[in-house]
């Protein structure tokens, strides 16, 4: 995950917040100094004065690096929420003064970043210039984590499932499709079954990748397809039916360039004569109050996403 950029805001909690925040996501006091660009030994002594405090253990020392103790899950989930509070006082602040600045930290998937992000941060940047934006990529299984530790704002992904703890902010249901390239008989036909797609070598996802899971629980109920391949990138799955080595099941997200250069073909799927859709979801902490640059960052994702709408 990108770091946040620093900025000239005047902290407004306590230092050793901080330095603990740094240490959870580092996983290390040398690395947590590394990026506060402080010594090592200034960190080891606030985690070590709180832990005094607390009369607690908060990391447990590990030769691998540190691990939250249970008291230290307890603190961390204290201190996610008051550095969420800071961001949005801040952000607050900000707006009394006329500057609409914030920062927003959000997970996706690969393929979401060939148009939707970038044009939904296109658009922020029309219109709340002043508001700074960290992207990093993540598997879909990953992500519900980086949300409910606090690691980032917001979740765009394929077939999150509904847990504690997570609030859906917009979703919308695509068509699944077989990916074949043009010369492919199924290329002209108007919709495919798994039962049609049974002669051509299966491209699947790795685990936990984009819908690997919805793709496998279709297979399984249809019977006969086995993975040929298995790709761990986006890009990778397509060139690999561009290469003729098979076919895929995606939407027509992260297929944008392809479809529109005709170099690849999307051919709904059906399951008898009912269209497959994967929903694609954006995703929030539900006891997390929603700061301003979040809540603007969201509405252009969201806005993207109705665009794709079948």
């Amino acid at each position: 995950m990108a770091s946040r950029p620093s900025s000239p805001a005047p902290r407004i909690h306590a230092p050793g917040i901080l330095y603990f925040d740094a240490v959870r996501r580092a996983g290390s006091i040398r690395e947590a100094a590394r990026r506060l660009n402080v010594a090592s030994s200034a960190v080891n002594r606030q985690i070590l004065k709180m832990e005094q405090a607390l009369d607690a253990p908060l990391f447990e020392r590990l030769s691998a690096g540190l691990r939250l103790t249970a008291a230290g899950e307890v603190m961390a989930r204290h201190v996610i929420a008051v550095l969420r509070d800071a961001e949005r006082t801040r952000a607050e602040l900000d707006a009394l003064r006329g500057l609409r600045t914030g920062h927003v930290e959000l997970a996706t998937l690969e393929g979401l970043c060939h148009r939707i992000v970038p044009e939904a941060a296109a658009a922020l940047r029309r219109e709340r210039p002043g508001i700074t934006v960290s992207t990093g990529i993540l598997r879909t299984a990953e992500i519900p984590g980086a949300i409910l530790n606090g690691d980032v704002h917001l979740g765009l992904a394929f077939e999150i499932r509904r847990q504690a703890g997570l609030r859906q902010i917009a979703a919308v249901r695509l068509p699944l499709g077989a990916i074949v390239p043009p010369g492919s008989p199924l290329a002209r036909r108007q919709a495919v079954t798994l039962s049609d797609c049974m002669d051509a070598p299966l491209i699947l996802p790795q685990a936990n990748f984009a819908n690997r899971d919805q793709i496998e629980a279709l297979i399984a109920r249809g019977g006969g397809l086995r993975p040929h391949y298995e790709a761990g990138s986006v890009e990778l799955l397509k060139q690999m039916v561009l290469r003729g080595l098979g076919i895929a099941f995606m939407t027509r997200v992260g297929l944008e360039a392809e479809l529109d250069a005709g170099s690849l073909v999307h051919v709904p799927l059906h399951r008898g004569r009912t269209p497959v859709h994967s929903e694609l979801g954006l995703w929030a902490h539900a006891r997390t109050a929603t700061p301003h640059a979040v809540g603007a960052f969201a509405t252009m994702l969201a806005a993207q996403m109705g665009a794709r709408r079948a």
